[in-house]
């Protein structure tokens, strides 16, 4: 390679470091119509700070931390935010993160965008409701999906299957 050919490849990198608008994704949300928006200041003031700065400042708790990673009863998952039913229990495996893993997600509960945040591209997710970010999801997952939807667990609440799920938050 040539110098001129190394300044355009290296000029080619730069563009990885601009601000780079969310190409958002829809997976399975038409017209949804239960949108919830609050303000960073309302989501503070009603979550713990570590679930807070996890679902609305897009963070990552440490690997093995939470106690959702050995959750085995039956149940749900839901957003700890908003209480939308994001995974049931049978979606869940063993992924050897440190973080609870699924294979699939519940219909409607997902939404997914690019994220550029490590230089290469991931793909973050989303509650379709309230828009607190869950995790990143992988091609490295069991069949039949092959995706491993990584999971922060401060991002979720488990409601074992004998209680009744919580009402939407408002």
């Amino acid at each position: 390679m040539d110098r001129r050919q190394s300044l355009k490849w290296l000029g080619g990198l730069s563009t990885l470091f601009l601000p780079i608008p969310a190409m958002k994704m829809v997976i399975a949300k038409e017209g949804n119509s239960m949108q919830l928006v609050k303000t960073k200041a309302e989501w503070a003031a009603l979550l713990p700070q570590a679930a807070y700065r996890v679902l609305f400042e897009e963070d990552t708790e440490r690997s093995g931390t939470s106690a959702l990673n050995n959750e085995k009863r039956e149940g749900t998952f839901v957003c700890a935010a908003c209480f939308l039913p994001l995974f049931d229990s049978s979606m869940k495996y063993e992924s050897g993160t440190g973080w609870p893993s699924f294979w699939q997600f519940l219909p409607n509960a997902l939404e997914t965008r690019t994220d550029f945040k490590l230089i290469y591209p991931r793909t973050e997710y989303h509650c379709a409701r309230c828009g607190g970010h869950q995790g990143h999801v992988f091609n490295d997952g069991p069949k039949p999906t092959g995706k491993r939807y990584c999971n922060n667990g401060v991002a979720l609440q488990f409601v074992p299957r004998t209680d009744k799920l919580p009402e939407l938050r408002t």
